[in-house]
This record gives structure tokens, sequence and C-alpha cells, in this order.
């Protein structure tokens, strides 16, 4: 007889790497709540999700940084504002 693999929602956000080792297992697994099922987690084949890894490009912070603040210099840099706030005390 086939027993789905129960897992508490205390288990998912402290020992998520053993709920991630069951999914990756082909497992799917239930997310209990004082005793009482909220969620079920199914495994998925990267195909099925829409994904392969590292395909996404990462986003262009430099230039955001740039659209948003162009060639401006700021006046004092924020490890300057943390040593005064510091010194005040």
């Amino acid at each position: 007889m086939y027993h789905m693999k129960t897992v508490t929602v205390r288990d998912l956000r402290y020992d998520f790497p053993n709920v991630e080792r069951i999914l990756r297992g082909g497992e799917p697994v239930e997310i209990t709540k004082r005793g009482e099922v909220i969620a079920m987690l199914s495994p998925k084949t990267k195909s099925e999700a829409g994904y392969e890894p590292g395909t996404a490009p990462l986003p262009d912070f430099m230039g955001r940084l740039r659209e948003i603040f162009g060639d401006r210099v700021l006046p004092t840099t924020g490890a300057e504002l943390i040593r005064e706030s510091r010194d005040r005390f």
C-alpha cells in the first residue's frame, strides 16, 4: 500500500532540506498544521515545471542604478552615514 509522506509546517520552515530530498525522490508530500492537512506538494520534472536551470538571465542591476541615478555621485556614502550614526552615542 502506498503512503504519502507527511510533514508539518514547522518541518517545512525549519527542515526544508529534508522536504526537498523527499520531493527530489519523486514522492508527493502532505503539509499538516495542527494535525490537519492544509496543502500537498508534488514533484515535477524540469520540463513540466517549464524551466531549465541556469537559463534565466540575471537582471542588469548596474544598468538599473544608472537609469535611476545617472552619473550622479552622492555626497556621502552609506558607510559614512553608519559611522556618523554610531559616533552619536
